[in-house]
């Protein structure tokens, strides 16, 4: 026979007072420099200030040449000078009509290879194929061809953009519509969306966080192609359209030439600024209404 097993008591127990909870200051009111200190550009900015601060201490304090690294002061006097004669802004909307000329027929082309990807077994296969061959070539390296075939102008630079953006661009979209979950494609399948209308109301919301990161890569990648394209042939480019062709990077270039060192610096810290203000406004404010609106990533 099986014993009963006996039920244990236990003697009764009682807890001491153990006074208010503190939970913290779940209430209290930020002061003015916790909210200054919130704000993700003050912080970001700050770390510029800082950056800039120790470049002017560093280049006064070690006695540097200034052909190897200017003073910021004089950098950013240069930069002045540049902006206040209109060359510089003339120079940086020159390149950025190229840039967003190859930037949206790039998007264009990477839209229809992901499409086609997305929706036919065949299209997958020529975009995985195309983005094994082409991905790892270096734009820059096509500048030989561009000239070729279309000369010295505006035209073979937007060429050479267009391999900086389509493969960045087209490859993270097709990895995220491939991400989607089962659950969210039932759901569109029972909703009978189908084709194109299946991609734009349901992959393209739930695979947005990897194609707004395509974006800002095929951004990143357009840019620095440019300047790398006009230091080789914006003097080119210039000689042949107009005294007002040249671009962001044939003022560095050109400067160079000359010897103006702080006019140099102050071209490349024209595209750094250009590239913080894309990533931090544009790009930000895309992602605050979209991805992290919808829950999707994390502030």
């Amino acid at each position: 026979m099986s014993s009963v097993p006996q039920t244990v008591v236990r003697d009764e127990f009682e807890a001491v007072d153990l006074g208010s909870a503190s939970h913290g200051d779940v209430a209290r009111k930020l002061t003015i420099f916790e909210r200054i200190y919130e704000m993700d550009s003050v912080r970001k900015f700050s770390i510029l200030l800082l950056l800039m601060v120790a470049w002017e201490m560093y280049t006064r304090v070690s006695g540097v040449s200034e052909l190897i690294l200017p003073k910021f002061s004089d950098t950013a006097a240069a930069l002045y000078s540049a902006v206040a004669g209109e060359q510089l802004l003339i120079m940086v909307w020159n390149s950025m009509t190229i840039l967003v000329t190859g930037y949206a027929i790039g998007l264009a082309i990477a839209t229809v290879l992901t499409t086609a990807a997305t929706m036919t077994r065949f299209g997958s296969d020529v975009l995985s194929t195309l983005t094994a061959m082409l991905n790892p070539l270096p734009a820059i390296a096509l500048l030989p061809m561009a000239l070729l075939w279309f000369g010295l102008g505006s035209e073979s630079i937007v060429f050479t953009l267009l391999h900086s953006v389509i493969w960045p661009v087209a490859l993270n979209a097709h990895t995220g519509f491939m991400g989607v979950s089962e659950t969210q494609r039932m759901v569109g399948r029972n909703y009978s969306l189908k084709g194109i209308v299946y991609v734009v109301k349901l992959l393209i919301p739930a695979a947005f966080p990897s194609i707004l990161m395509g974006l800002k890569i095929g951004w990143a990648f357009a840019w620095r192609t440019l300047i790398a394209a006009e230091l080789v042939f914006g003097g080119s480019i210039s000689d042949t359209e107009g005294e007002q062709a040249g671009g962001l990077g044939w003022f560095v270039f050109a400067n160079q030439m000359d010897m103006q060192i702080p006019h140099v610096f102050a071209g490349l810290f024209t595209v750094i600024l250009v590239g913080v203000f894309v990533e931090n406004i544009i790009f930000t404010n895309i992602e605050m209404r979209t991805v992290r609106r919808w829950g999707m990533q994390s502030s």
